[in-house]
């Protein structure tokens, strides 16, 4: 992947929502045309691409003929089946972020012992495969914690929260599938970081934000993060880590726990564009959308300088359908997804507010 894509290249992305949606808006501003595959039919970012392949992620005919009308692929979601882009590096793709990128983010098991062999420090865990497991565990990692399912869940999905060790008492049944113990974190305040890394091994960071989520779904960020220089150098740190031990290409996100005395405690990564950083489109010199498209492309990174104090909220469910008064608000910068049913628990777009200093 040493060689830049020019423009008019074609760049194909697996899935169809918002992240897929805003990576294409960004791609043809830097006049690539963009293909999508999903298997959903009238997807959001479906809308504003240039083509659109609707069919399994397991159907190897459609992904061989997606894969000869594309230059490079990526993916705006983790969970995009890691065997999908494996079968398009067999049909001649070029992927990135890899396969193996895709495998370790999938299964929160091998993404926090993944983590560990890093000296990337997470909270105590345990794989659980059966109740005897759960009890096992819980004996050891005591409670609070939050039982997980090791693969799928996200914006709380697939969780169950045990706060004595009564509640372990058939809570495994309730999960339903393998899973994850995890030990409860008295964080002080939650942070994300958001690194890009390009075909040539540079590597670029943002700012770290500071996130507060509601329900599971994370509901504002802001910018800058209340935390000291060093915290945010050892969040660079393990996030260069995990790009160069992962051989990465694109934007990837970590979440962290700041604990009380500074320590850092990672919870997860997102291969991929982030919830996190939307802010980036107006309040970076560069957004994370274009960087990841710049770096799958093997164009230079850009630059990630912030050019202001940052708010950015999610719009969830109903939220959206005040759009005439923030549409209204000179200080506002709206961006809804173009999704049909703004249902419960859904993103529906976000709005950003910049503070010049």
């Amino acid at each position: 992947m040493s060689s830049a894509l020019p423009p008019n290249s074609t760049i194909g992305i697996l899935g169809g929502g918002q992240l897929g949606r805003m990576l294409s808006i960004a791609a043809a501003q830097l006049g690539f045309d963009v293909c999508i595959f999903t298997d959903e039919p009238d997807s959001p970012a479906a809308r504003v691409s240039a083509k659109t392949f609707v069919a399994s992620y397991h159907d190897r005919a459609a992904l061989a003929d997606f894969a000869r009308r594309v230059a490079v692929v990526t993916t705006e979601f983790e969970n995009v089946p890691a065997e999908t882009a494996e079968t398009l590096i067999d049909a001649g793709a070029r992927v990135a972020p890899n396969p193996k990128a895709l495998a370790v983010a999938q299964d929160r098991f091998d993404e926090k012992s993944f983590f560990n062999t890093l000296g990337i420090a997470t909270p105590p865990f345990a794989s659980i495969a059966s109740q005897a497991d759960l009890d096992a565990a819980i004996a050891t990692i005591s409670a609070p914690a939050i039982l997980k399912t090791r693969r799928l869940g996200y914006d709380g999905r697939g969780q169950i929260r045990i706060k004595t060790l009564d509640e372990a008492r058939g809570a495994f049944a309730k999960l339903g599938a393998p899973g994850i113990l995890e030990g409860f974190c008295a964080f002080e305040r939650e942070v994300s970081i958001i690194a890009a890394r390009s075909t040539n091994g540079d590597v670029a960071f943002y700012d770290l934000c500071e996130n507060v989520h509601a329900g599971g779904i994370l509901s504002r960020t802001t910018l800058p993060a209340q935390v000291n220089a060093d915290t945010e150098t050892r969040a660079r740190d393990a996030a260069r880590r995990v790009l160069e031990a992962l051989n990465y290409i694109g934007v990837l996100t970590i979440e962290f726990f700041v604990m009380p005395n500074a320590a850092l405690v990672a919870n997860e990564m997102a291969p991929r564009v982030h919830n996190s950083g939307h802010w980036t489109i107006e309040g970076a010199l560069t957004s994370q959308f274009e960087q990841h498209i710049r770096a799958v492309a093997g164009w230079p990174l850009g630059p990630t300088t912030r050019i202001a104090d940052i708010e950015m909220l999610n719009l969830i469910g109903g939220d959206a359908d005040d759009w005439p008064t923030l549409a209204a608000d000179p200080a506002a910068h709206l961006h809804l997804y173009g999704k049909r049913d703004a249902r419960s628990g859904r993103k529906m777009g976000h709005v950003t507010k910049l503070v010049r200093p």
